[in-house]
């Protein structure tokens, strides 16, 4: 007897040459002698009269109680006779396989040991009788105890490992069979075929190749099994190459190989030549059937380009073919996950209209597609729907309707759900731990946390991740961060998301140093970043003091192949510009294979806030020009672009065809530009006018630009009027409370019952030197004296032109961040100039406005020492360069 087989592969080798030489299939010459034995014992003897034959009469009374549902009692009349023939075995195994009755099974098998020798047949419908009736393990203890296995015992013994899905066990066996010396059928070679797709095992499947080729199964009169099968291994190993091929060699080309086809150039996003593809098979005159239409449709809906599936969607009801359950699901799911829920629902009804019945999958779309809208009224009526249905208790439905109940806030029918649900599994408990955190209750979603090992179901990464993204969002970063750490001790191995929420969460929570923190830390343990963690970390770095951080993400972006996506370069382009790099924010933008409205939103507000504003002019036109259709934000940034340059008439102009040509309602953003954009010309009258006609209340930012307008050119009556109106919306803001002080109307100051002081603010100014970061108050970590030093040898400059006075109305500001006598910027600007090389600009933030002595001071500097000095404060960004600010001295 063999013993046991182990799962291993003979050399390829040897196969191939065992292939090339092969005759034509054999049986084994040691089953041919048991088979004549057997046909011997069996035979009628030609010289004499046959004998009588008793069991005749038993084989039909065993037939008769198998027909009528007697299995257990055919059995028992065979137990009384101690040996039977092997076809009555034969017959009453496949009784046990028809009626799945494995017990019967194992008590024939117990009747069948006790016969001396035992008949391979017999043994390879035992094989079967195990495989087929769920017990591969008995089907393999037989099957390796057999002394001599055929052709059709290893068809048995891969049949039953293929109903199992266990795919690679199949191509071991397969490298048993033929070293034993059987060589598998075209049937058997289907399903060999078909584990190595299922293993992506292409070395095994081109020798499969070779072997069938030789044996003549790809001939033109063959049948095309093999050759779809030999397709769909290529194309779903990965090969797609080999796949193209192999069709193209393909005599006859059958509606399941054109499937196959363009199946497999939508698995590689070559979705417009599986169209080409689709149109050639119409052409050839095989005409696509349902599962070729959802091929291509699922394909254009997962990819979000919805069009294209709607397209095809209505071409195949065109063409006579009903959509099915799987063509309206893959259309619900292909809105839903492109956040175009109201459509999906509108889908959902359409496919009901249509007297198709949604499956289990469908409906649990659309309560989706509900849980985003928040649509709780539309989300119980499918609930209703799913009852009616009887859908709602399953795990798919269920796990749908507490995620929409808890994102509604309804906690209650979420629980409900959730304990009516049989079999719950990892996803039930994760939305309703989900639920809870949503709302606040992470006290209630760590009980239920801790309760799912004890019900034995296993906490997975997104569990964990889920109670860390409730503690960060509740404020409650001590005990995320716990959970982080105790993550990996508990045997869950932290993924990108992990990191990615307690990212987020630190830079939500304006942690932003502690969120770079663990950014580098993720990167230290060879965790790759995503594009999520990418745009939560970016933010981070739009100051002009992180300018070396932008550039160090870029790197880490380019690195992990992410610059191709949009909304990491539309990112990209916003925090550039912010870190006062223009010229990369464009080379990001120019470098744009694929442009969204984003994409030119952010590049023309980035030439807007450094002052380039004929070049943001050039950009619309250019985004105009190629079909993007403004909104809210490009018009926000293009009238201010016209501020810059004083073109009013050009800016009251597009203001109003915003209004009439593009059918958007002016937000108080747009009434704050059309402020500033009169304000900056001097027609203080018309920017009065324009507020107090406007249709909503305005805001502090709308008085803000009024007061700035008002300020430069001298109107105190105006600067007051709008003084008063910041105090009434913001009489707690520090500042609006001092400009009120400072105004004389001291009578109107209510201090708050705590508050002792007007204000408790100080001003500050940081500068990003060598990639380091240096304050300016009180000469902590600076060398004031030697600032100080150099700031007198630039003062004493004869050509440095400084203004007489000082600008009374921002003086104020800046009072208490003197440090020697001197406000922080000159000191900064001082130390940069030492400490930095000529050709790099300087970066500065302040905490409160630049004063006007300190912005003559800055652009004096820009000129006489070809310096560029970038300073934010709370107003504006000042880009100052060749005695000139970006600001037009307004602000």
């Amino acid at each position: 007897m063999d013993s046991p087989l182990s799962p291993c592969k003979a050399k390829l080798s040897s196969l191939n040459l065992f292939i090339k030489h092969r005759s034509p299939p054999q049986i084994p010459s040691k089953s041919i002698q048991a088979i004549f034995s057997f046909a011997k014992k069996c035979s009628p003897n030609p010289s004499k009269q046959p004998p009588p034959k008793p069991h005749r009469s038993i084989d039909r009374q065993l037939n008769h109680l198998c027909r009528n549902g007697k299995l257990q009692e055919a059995i028992f009349a065979l137990e009384q006779v101690p040996r039977e023939r092997a076809r009555t075995y034969i017959s009453l195994l496949q009784s046990c396989i028809d009626t799945n009755s494995i017990e019967q099974g194992r008590r024939l098998h117990s009747s069948i040991a006790s016969v001396e020798e035992t008949n391979p047949f017999v043994e390879t419908k035992l094989v079967s009788m195990y495989a087929k009736c769920g017990s591969l393990e008995d089907a393999r203890r037989v099957f390796d105890g057999m002394r001599e296995r055929n052709l059709f015992t290893w068809s048995a013994m891969i049949g039953g490992c293929a109903r199992e899905q266990r795919w690679e066990e199949i191509v071991d066996l397969f490298f048993h069979m033929m070293h034993e010396g059987v060589v598998p059928d075209r049937f058997l070679l289907t399903k060999i075929l078909q584990s190595c797709a299922k293993t992506s095992d292409v070395e095994t499947g081109k020798l499969l190749h070779s072997f069938a080729v030789r044996r003549g199964f790809l001939g033109p009169s063959e049948e095309n099994h093999v050759s779809n099968s030999i397709l769909a291994m290529y194309a779903k190993s990965g090969e797609l190459s080999s796949a193209k091929r192999f069709f193209l060699k393909m005599g006859i080309k059958d509606v399941v190989s054109w499937n196959l086809i363009i199946w497999a150039h939508c698995q590689y996003n070559e979705r417009n030549e599986a169209l080409r593809l689709f149109d050639l098979m119409r052409v050839g005159g095989v005409e696509p059937g349902v599962v070729t239409w959802n091929i291509l449709i699922t394909s254009y809906s997962k990819s979000g380009d919805l069009t294209v599936a709607m397209e095809l969607m209505n071409q195949m009801e065109n063409s006579g073919i009903a959509p099915d359950v799987f063509t309206w699901t893959s259309m619900i799911s292909g809105f839903a996950q492109n956040k175009r829920e109201s459509e999906a629902l509108k889908l959902f009804q359409e496919m009901r209209l249509s007297r198709l019945e949604p499956n289990g999958i469908t409906i649990a779309m659309a309560i989706s597609a509900c849980a985003s809208l928040k649509y709780l009224i539309g989300g119980m009526e499918l609930h209703s729907y799913a009852v009616k249905m009887g859908n709602a208790e399953s795990v798919l439905v269920g796990n749908s309707l507490i995620d929409m109940y808890a994102k509604c806030g309804i906690l209650e029918n979420a629980q409900g759900v959730f304990e009516k649900i049989g079999e719950k599994d990892v996803f039930s408990w994760n939305s309703m731990i989900g639920g809870y955190t949503q709302i606040g209750y992470c006290g209630k979603a760590y009980e239920l946390f801790s309760k799912m090992e004890s019900l034995g179901v296993r906490r997975n990464v997104v569990t964990w991740n889920v109670m860390i993204s409730g503690y960060i969002k509740n404020g409650d970063e001590d005990q995320a961060m716990e959970l982080f750490q105790r993550m990996e001790a508990d045997g869950v191995k932290r993924n990108t998301a992990s990191w990615n929420t307690l990212i987020a969460g630190s830079q939500q929570n304006g942690r932003v140093n502690k969120a770079l923190r663990l950014f580098r830390q993720m990167q230290l343990v060879s965790m790759r970043p995503n594009s999520v963690t990418i745009l939560s970390i970016i933010p981070a770095c739009g100051n002009l003091i992180a300018a070396w951080k932008v550039r160090e993400l870029h790197a880490c972006i380019l690195r992990n192949g992410l610059q191709n996506d949009v909304s990491i370069a539309n990112a990209l382009i916003d925090t550039y510009a912010k870190s006062g790099n223009i010229i990369s924010a464009q080379a990001v933008f120019d470098a744009l294979q694929s442009r969204d409205l984003i994409s030119w939103n952010s590049i023309i507000a980035a030439c807007v806030l450094h002052g380039y504003s004929s070049l943001a002019q050039e950009l619309f036109h250019q985004m105009k020009q190629e079909c993007i259709q403004p909104n809210h934000a490009t018009f926000a940034s293009m009238i201010n672009a016209y501020s810059l340059d004083g073109m009013v008439a050009e800016g009251r102009d597009l203001f109003s065809i915003m209004i009439t040509e593009y059918q958007l309602i002016p937000a108080l953003e747009h009434y704050t530009r059309m402020v500033d954009l009169y304000g900056r010309s001097g027609r203080l009258r018309e920017a009065f006018n324009l507020i107090e006609n406007m249709p909503i209340t305005p805001d502090s930012t709308v008085w803000n630009a009024f007061f700035t307008a008002a300020r430069i050119y001298g109107n105190s009556r105006l600067a007051h009027l709008a003084a008063e109106n910041l105090f009434k919306l913001e009489p707690k803001d520090p500042v609006i409370r001092r400009l009120h002080v400072n105004l004389g109307d001291m009578s109107q100051v209510r201090k708050p019952k705590k508050e002792r002081k007007l204000d408790d603010s100080h001003g500050c100014c940081w500068i990003e030197v060598r990639n380091k970061v240096y304050s300016f108050l009180t000469g902590v970590n600076v060398d004031v004296e030697t600032a100080v030093s150099e700031l007198q040898v630039v003062t004493a400059d004869p050509k440095l032109v400084m203004p007489a006075a000082c600008d009374s109305w921002l003086e104020f500001e800046e009072d208490k961040e003197e440090v020697a006598g001197i406000h922080s910027e000159k000191l900064a600007i001082a130390f940069g100039m030492i400490n930095s090389p000529s050709f790099r600009s300087m970066h500065l933030i302040k905490s409160v406005r630049i004063c006007s002595h300190c912005h003559t001071f800055a652009k004096s500097v820009s000129k006489l020492h070809r310096r560029e000095i970038l300073i934010k404060d709370p107003k504006c960004l000042h880009r100052f360069k060749d005695g000139k600010c970006s600001c037009r001295d307004f602000w």
